[in-house]
């Protein structure tokens, strides 16, 4: 029988994916840095390409920030129609290697690759052949870290970015985490990592030779055993391959308070709308929608129902929506940000049952996402919606 190999776990993650996309729509990009996201008075950064990283720019900056750090920065609105389109592609390439992918977002993912190398080779080769198909195939580059375990193949992929690869054999896991800070480890944010500072433990070498016994006094027994466990290289999680998604969701931040129950029901149209593609395009029918709406208070509001018939209509969604809207507390209210939910996935295939105008309006939608297809995201939509841009 042959012996399991010492280092069967990848992890793959695309470099700068949204900022790559980008320039493989517009190639005059490249080289340049672009920001993906935050255009807007109130946008976040979304995703940087390694020359804007270079002036400090990082996903989850507020866009104004990024604006200050690097005035020359091109700024892009995020296109994620064409980033789910090369994702697929990633996970397509992943899969003809090992059945065994866990996605962890569009652009990363672990491998086990375990049973593959008697088809392809050592988790080393099978590592490079991944990186060559991606490029070809996605357009993108990506890093792979490879090792014995998903916390330490995820550091390495971390550690070797962009365009690299690191093979951590499973004999040398401690010389690798000696010497890291001990902010690399699963679960110590800026607070955990303010406390082991106070006790002079900054790297993982030094949490490891840390008793226990003390991290528990310091940070609970269940924290403590679990960062000890990493220290130490001990992660037996296994990659579990892709599950249904429990939910989708899109969400959007106004560049300026919304009063207008009006323009507030266009924009839930327009977010129910999206939602309902999403579940088309994957399959799925909902049997819950939930509503998200923060104030200009940043007081956040949530309300869901449970529909009678589960649906994958923007029209059955919308409906819910803003009957929920219109139940919210206060007479006046002056809105910062929307979401619309979808969750209590079933595949569409197991609802044969629906009533004449959510199969109406399915038809109808159905046709929209081909026109779209075809043509673009925005050639086809409600009336409604044909002056929401103007009018923003």
């Amino acid at each position: 029988m042959t012996a399991r190999p010492a280092e069967p776990m990848l992890h793959v993650d695309l470099d700068a994916f949204y900022a790559g996309v980008e320039v493989l729509k517009d190639p005059s990009l490249k080289g340049k840095p672009i920001v993906v996201g935050g255009g807007g008075p109130r946008g976040v950064v979304a995703s940087a390409s390694y020359e804007a990283r270079a002036f400090g720019i990082h996903s989850a900056m507020p866009g104004v920030r990024a604006k200050r750090l690097c005035p020359d920065a091109i700024f892009l609105p995020a296109d994620f129609e064409a980033y789910r389109t090369h994702s697929n592609r990633f996970r397509e390439v992943l899969i003809a290697h090992t059945p065994l992918v866990e996605p962890i977002s569009m652009d990363e993912a672990f491998l086990d690759v375990g049973g593959a190398t008697s088809l392809f080779g050592s988790p080393a080769e099978i590592a490079r052949k991944i990186r060559a198909e991606v490029e070809a195939e996605v357009g993108v580059t990506c890093s792979v870290g490879v090792a014995s375990s998903k916390f330490i193949a995820k550091l390495a992929s971390d550690l070797c970015k962009p365009n690299g690869m690191l093979v951590v054999p499973a004999e040398g896991v401690r010389e690798f985490l000696e010497p890291l800070p001990v902010g690399r480890l699963w679960g110590v944010g800026e607070k955990t990592g303010d406390l082991l500072g106070r006790m002079a433990i900054r790297t993982i070498g030094d949490l490891r030779d840390t008793p226990e016994a003390v991290l528990t006094r310091l940070l609970g027994d269940q924290t403590a055993r679990h960062l000890s466990n990493l220290a130490h290289g001990m992660d037996d999680r296994p990659v579990v391959p892709y599950e249904a998604p429990k939910s989708v969701s899109h969400e959007e931040t106004f560049d300026r308070d919304l009063d207008d129950e009006t323009d507030i029901l266009r924009e839930l149209l327009g977010l129910s709308g999206r939602v309902a593609s999403r579940l088309r395009a994957d399959g799925y029918h909902a049997r819950t929608v939930t509503l998200k709406a923060r104030l200009a208070s940043f007081t956040t509001l949530s309300r869901s129902r449970t529909l009678p018939d589960p649906t994958d209509t923007g029209a059955d969604l919308y409906h819910h929506v803003s009957e929920l809207f219109r139940a919210l507390p206060g007479q006046r209210r002056r809105i910062r940000l929307l979401g619309v939910a979808a969750t209590g996935l079933i595949p569409a295939g197991a609802e044969q049952l629906a009533m004449l105008r959510s199969e109406r309006w399915g038809d109808i939608e159905r046709t929209v996402d081909r026109i779209e297809h075809r043509f673009g995201r925005g050639s086809a939509m409600p009336a409604s919606l044909l002056d929401r841009d103007r009018r923003r």
